[in-house]
């Protein structure tokens, strides 16, 4: 199966892009893609108990199912003023 997958803020900076096409296996949840993401940026490790999840433009859980073709979004916490 293949994913878009978004990311937002600081997790745009540490992987260099803003968007990835990944092949993820079949039965797939929003984990197994972060899980993914971090064995590629281990830096982002530190955001796992804090981003928040959207799969096609809904928010999320990490425990969601994923589908072929389905976009993933990663949206740390972001501070400002």
């Amino acid at each position: 199966m293949q994913v878009t997958i978004l990311l937002f803020a600081r997790l745009h900076d540490l992987a260099g892009v803003e968007k990835l096409v990944r092949d993820i296996p079949e039965n797939a949840t929003v984990k197994t893609v972060w899980q993914q993401l971090v064995t590629e940026h281990p830096a982002m490790a530190e955001y796992e108990t804090t981003v928040s999840v959207a799969v096609n433009a809904n928010y999320s859980r990490m425990h969601a199912e994923v589908n072929d073709g389905d976009e993933v979004a990663f949206l740390p916490p972001v501070s400002g003023g």
